[in-house]
């Protein structure tokens, strides 16, 4: 599905803060960064919302990064305009990005479709909305779903959604929907668990602050990393709080890069680079000049550095050999010097 992985994901979000330069020099820093792709995500506050003022439709998260905000208006500050999405896209591609979206209704499906997006990815708050994922499905495209508080059952109820359209490609990642997520709460074991009993390629859409998640994730089989990045947390931006900046996102990349090749392969012996590296091991050395016809015991020999001589194993089987040739102090003993 993807031509490396992990395939990494830099999530524009809303931290571009409807500045369309902004969300450029964004797409040029992922791009700067090596990741794979850039993310949006397709809405507007009246696919996401009502615009009512009270109860429910205020976050009432205790110390949460949204708390108290207007659910219509936390959305139209973090939406991205959709007439931004094409030349986002182009500019993205022309960078060798992949470039793609969230989707949160239908309509954004079939707006994105004119746009002949490559995948699609469901955000975690919208696995429970089967007729959203079944209008992804039914595009054949490869779906990225985050499964995020969703509940096992919940999870096979989505996948079963898809599988009932086509056989569309799909990864699931691991998630923590809390912003920004602890690290403790990552879990990240779930992903091998999930892979097992979905048959999915699995991987890990990262709320966390720092990169340790993403490489553990990497280093346990992740295909996918999605991240949020923005130009300066400083500068604000509705997800600021837990997005990486350029130099962080670069790091990110490196690491994961650098953990995925250090899995290798199942090897033992060394690898090719490590051979040269054997001389350096112990062997037995004569340690003093020793005449001819000696019967050799600890005396005469010594274990050390380097391995030119016999290996230290065959220690008890030559002490009361006798010495057939004159030999000298850091002399080798072979086999043909042995009676």
């Amino acid at each position: 599905m993807f031509e490396q992985t992990p395939f990494i994901i830099a999530e524009l979000s809303g931290n571009h803060g409807q500045d369309f330069a902004l969300a450029k020099q964004m797409i040029q820093a992922a791009a700067d960064a090596g990741v794979d792709a850039i993310k949006l995500q397709t809405y507007t506050p009246d696919t996401m919302t009502l615009d009512i003022r009270h109860g429910e439709f205020v976050v009432s998260d205790l110390g949460g990064l949204w708390q108290g905000d207007n659910l219509y208006d936390l959305y139209g500050k973090a939406y991205t305009p959709w007439e931004w999405h094409k030349p986002l896209f182009e500019l993205a591609n022309s960078l060798g990005l992949v470039a793609f979206s969230s989707p949160f209704d239908a309509s954004a499906v079939d707006f994105l479709e004119s746009l002949d997006v490559p995948l699609y990815k469901i955000a975690s708050f919208e696995m429970t909305d089967i007729p959203l994922i079944q209008a992804v499905a039914k595009t054949g495209k490869p779906i990225i779903m985050s499964t995020g508080m969703a509940s096992f059952s919940e999870i096979e109820e989505a996948v079963a959604a898809i599988r009932e359209i086509g056989d569309n490609p799909l990864t699931l990642l691991k998630c923590t929907s809390t912003y920004p997520a602890n690290i403790a709460d990552s879990n990240l074991k779930t992903m091998a668990d999930l892979a097992q009993k979905t048959g999915c390629s699995v991987g890990l859409s990262d709320h966390t602050q720092g990169l340790a998640a993403a490489v553990a994730a990497t280093a346990l089989g992740a295909t996918v990393i999605e991240k949020h990045f923005v130009l300066d947390r400083s500068a604000g931006g509705v997800d600021a709080a837990f997005s990486m900046e350029p130099d962080e996102l670069t790091a990110l990349v490196k690491a994961c890069r650098e953990a995925k090749s250090a899995l290798g392969g199942i090897q033992y012996g060394g690898s090719e680079a490590e051979q040269a590296s054997k001389k350096y091991r112990r062997s037995i050395y004569v340690r003093q000049d020793v005449p001819a016809g000696t019967v050799l015991t600890s005396e005469h020999l010594q274990i050390i550095r380097p391995a030119m001589g016999l290996e230290p194993k065959y220690w008890t089987q030559v002490l009361g050999k006798t010495l057939l040739q004159d030999a000298s102090k850091g002399q080798p003993l072979a086999w043909d010097m042995l009676a």
